[in-house]
């Protein structure tokens, strides 16, 4: 059977989407294309297979339940080659509303991936001991990589980093910094955003101002502080939105045209 379009991740929540296909015991494959592509299978009800580009399993359907912007489509009646989740899906939602509500207090301490930390200066005489996964985040964070640096580094997707560096924090072995001012890149510029918002309009309408915020925030940045070197992949992340390809390209295309030497 043909997909059929269910929604934008930066107008619904997934949750909203996925309820009902539980509820309603439905067997398919959900798919997600935007910044971050995945997948969801379905068999009467249950969750039974998740995928994304590294991960599989619960830790791949985790992933997907945090993405905050891509088309979903859902194909009735695909069955998964294979079966990652044996967990029961009452239960596998209870762990990821656990894990959401933990993402919140780990939020507040660090914000972003373009956030920076460093080890602390120890003032307790008290010995401390790391695991791990712990000692492998303060061998990296060095007061010059981002969070999102680290995670490429390791292989591990953002989420589990920052928890990491949350606990590292809490024992006081981390602190937040600001990032160096050598190493500060320079602003797009106001210019920049006001032609991004503009071309956006002429495929999305009026909407176009929401989902360019909301990249922004994903981003972990601001129309002052987006920099130059992250203008392409912020191009290509707001593309994801045009389902057309060819306005797609030619949005691109528009905006690469300002970013140019020439210009």
């Amino acid at each position: 059977m043909p997909e059929i379009y269910m929604g934008d991740l930066s107008q619904v929540k997934l949750f909203d989407i996925l309820k009902p296909l539980l509820t309603g015991k439905k067997t398919g494959r959900m798919a997600f294309k935007g910044r971050e592509a995945g997948e969801i299978y379905l068999e009467m009800g249950d969750v039974v297979h998740a995928k994304t580009l590294q991960f599989s399993g619960e830790s791949a359907f985790f992933l997907i339940m945090e993405l905050k912007s891509g088309r979903i489509t859902f194909e009735p009646d695909a069955f998964p080659r294979e079966r990652t989740i044996s967990t029961p899906s009452e239960q596998l939602l209870l762990q990821w509303s656990y894990r959401k509500q933990e993402m919140e207090r780990v939020r507040e301490l660090v914000p972003s991936g373009n956030a920076v930390f460093r080890l602390c200066l120890q003032r307790s005489p008290e010995n401390k001991s790391v695991s791990g996964d712990q000692w492998n985040v303060l061998a990296l964070c060095n007061g010059m990589r981002m969070v999102a640096e680290v995670a490429k580094t390791l292989a591990w997707d953002e989420t589990r980093v920052m928890r990491t560096i949350y606990q590292l924090v809490q024992a006081g072995l981390l602190e937040k910094t600001e990032t160096p001012k050598s190493s500060r890149k320079k602003a797009v510029g106001e210019n920049f955003f006001f032609l991004v918002e503009n071309e956006l309009k002429r495929v999305l309408g009026p909407v176009a101002p929401i989902i360019l915020e909301e990249r922004l925030g994903e981003f972990g940045e601001t129309r002052e502080s987006l920099h130059q070197d992250q203008a392409l992949s912020f191009i290509e992340s707001l593309s994801e939105e045009i389902p057309h390809e060819q306005k797609k390209r030619d949005f691109i295309k528009a905006v690469m045209e300002f970013l140019s030497p020439a210009k």
